[in-house]
């Protein structure tokens, strides 16, 4: 009995001190290392070639937009026009997917990238390994979620892998109310007034986030300091930040708590987050 008792007693402390790991591990997590618009320093934004560089650089997940097509497919492209990215200028809304992949995206940026095309949406979930994630910014208006949730629906991501971002706070609504289950993020810029007082203030944010029913807030680095930050988590808010390409600021948005480090940058940006953990 005493023998059996004891046993009970390591097997119970046994499974508290795994509880107690699991829980330390969750919470000592780094924050998620998004690679914006794939690694779009070394490669053309939004393409192929630049997601595959941003998962070989260690990425945790990629950020693309994207726009409906007239013939109501989803292309990954930042602008609502071509000519950034090609020298030939056609709107997205306005043209077959047949003709936009027509265009070279790629020769901008360097020669060994000529022949690149736009991307489908479904080709750029292919690129997605598992345990990775993605980061959809919607650059169409709300029209665009029947289709993006079925696209999301016939992929093998799961729902964890998926974050919906956009400045449209409609867009973020719409798809809220028909698929509840993926985060959705609402983004904004800043900027002061004269007086000094920021726009969008905290409780403006926090009226847009309960409205559209976002799980968080994700910003551009500038101006946003951390008791704006710790507002928003107080009350059960996510946050997010973009786009960091200085370690100094991913290692100032990581000790505020950001979720998300997004940067143009992410083999650099991990490397250098890895070592200032490192002891000297």
């Amino acid at each position: 009995m005493l023998r059996n008792a004891h046993m009970t007693k390591l097997t119970n402390f046994s499974t508290t001190l795994i509880i107690l790991i699991a829980s330390f591990t969750t919470y000592a997590v780094e924050p998620i290392i998004v690679a914006h618009r794939g690694a779009s320093k070394n490669a053309p934004e939004n393409t192929i070639p630049a997601f595959t560089l941003a998962w070989e650089q260690g990425a945790d997940a990629i950020e693309g937009d994207f726009h409906l097509t007239q013939d109501g497919e989803i292309v990954c492209i930042h602008d609502n026009s071509t000519l950034k990215v090609s020298k030939r200028d056609f709107i997205v809304k306005e043209t077959l997917l047949e003709d936009l992949r027509k265009l070279d995206v790629g020769r901008y940026k360097g020669r060994k990238f000529t022949g690149t095309l736009i991307p489908t949406i479904a080709e750029v979930f292919a690129t997605i390994p598992d345990q990775k994630q993605i980061y959809i910014e919607i650059k169409s208006d709300e029209s665009i979620v029947p289709k993006l949730v079925e696209e999301i629906k016939n992929s093998s991501l799961h729902i964890e892998q998926v974050t919906i971002i956009s400045f449209n706070g409609k867009a973020i609504q719409a798809f809220k109310a028909v698929a509840p289950q993926y985060r959705a993020l609402w983004l904004s810029s800043f900027k002061k007034k004269e007086s000094g007082e920021l726009i969008p203030s905290v409780d403006s944010v926090l009226t847009t986030l309960r409205q559209i029913k976002a799980d968080g807030f994700s910003s551009n680095k500038d101006l946003i300091d951390e008791s704006f930050i710790n507002t928003l988590t107080a009350r059960g808010y996510e946050y997010h930040v973009w786009t960091v390409d200085k370690p100094k600021t991913a290692k100032r948005f990581k000790s505020w708590g950001a979720k998300s480090i997004t940067t143009n940058t992410p083999g650099y940006i991990i490397k250098k987050l890895a070592a200032a953990k490192r002891p000297h």
